[in-house]
């Protein structure tokens, strides 16, 4: 209930900076301040280049308005607005009402797993995961990638691609990721992990391998721009989720999905070497079980 009141409270403050700079704002940032005030949940949904696409302006124009409201960036300025335009039923999860008893706010969370899925293989593409097994099963060391809940992601990843006769690394530490990237080399293959796209830590992870030639496969639920000229093969994970949500619940559920299918193809390709390598991670482990 305090989380409900405390953002009602500023819910307005956008908009009131919205009023008391519109009279000092150019024609073209009068235009998106109105596009702003009239669809704010929409908004705060868009990339900046999105918006600048819908109303004809470049980049900078909609940057422009967004510091000239006080903001130091527009993911802040979006980020207020995203907070500002709150729905009890998409604080947590799209679906689920307050009202749910616990096993329908179950049930949701399941069904929206699904959907998620279902929505991913759709999109999946023969084509796509042929270059990307290819990339995988020719390339020296694969390196994974991923920050925030990303970094989970691929340290799952991490985890099973341990067991294939792949030579792979990760770190969960951002600094040590940059210098593994650094590192790369043209015959190696970066697999980097992001919900939305648009993480500033993890692009400069995509641009530092991809200045060494190295193999960039992404796995993400929004294409942006920036990662679509990065990457040499996109793999995209649909969601049910708020596109800008810190908490992509089904995402993530989608993106392991992912990895354990292209996992499960390249165990499959050299089934020798894969049982070998299986056989060495089984026996270690059950030294570590009692009897």
């Amino acid at each position: 209930m305090y989380l409900v009141v405390e953002t009602q409270m500023k819910r307005e403050s956008t908009k009131i900076k919205i009023k008391t700079h519109y009279p000092n704002l150019t024609k073209k940032e009068k235009i998106i301040a109105d596009f702003t005030t009239s669809n704010p949940k929409k908004v705060s949904r868009m990339t900046i280049s999105e918006i600048a696409k819908e109303l004809g302006f470049a980049d900078s124009t909609i940057f422009q308005f967004t510091r000239k409201l006080g903001y130091k960036s527009f993911r802040d300025f979006r980020s207020d607005l995203l907070f500002e335009e709150y729905d009890p039923e998409i604080s947590v999860h799209e679906n689920v009402k307050p009202t749910d008893t616990y096993l329908q706010m179950s049930q949701k969370v399941f069904d929206s797993s699904i959907k998620s899925l279902n929505d991913t293989i759709s999109l999946v593409k023969e084509e796509d995961l042929e270059k990307a097994v290819s990339f995988l099963l020719n390339a020296k060391k694969v390196a994974f990638f991923g920050v925030g809940g990303s970094n989970v992601v691929s340290y799952d990843a991490y985890h099973k691609f341990l067991r294939s006769p792949i030579n792979i690394e990760f770190s969960e530490d951002y600094h040590i990721q940059l210098m593994q990237a650094s590192l790369l080399e043209e015959n190696d293959c970066a697999v980097v992990i992001t919900h939305t796209g648009l993480t500033k830590e993890t692009l400069k992870l995509a641009e530092t391998v991809k200045q060494n030639n190295v193999k960039v496969i992404a796995i993400t639920s929004y294409i942006s721009s920036e990662l679509s000229k990065l990457a040499d093969v996109i793999l995209v994970s649909i969601s049910e989720e708020t596109g800008y949500r810190s908490e992509s619940l089904s995402s993530r559920i989608s993106q392991l999905a992912i990895i354990d299918s292209l996992f499960t193809i390249i165990m499959f390709n050299d089934e020798k070497k894969s049982n070998d390598s299986l056989y060495k991670i089984r026996s270690i482990i059950n030294t570590t079980k009692d009897d």
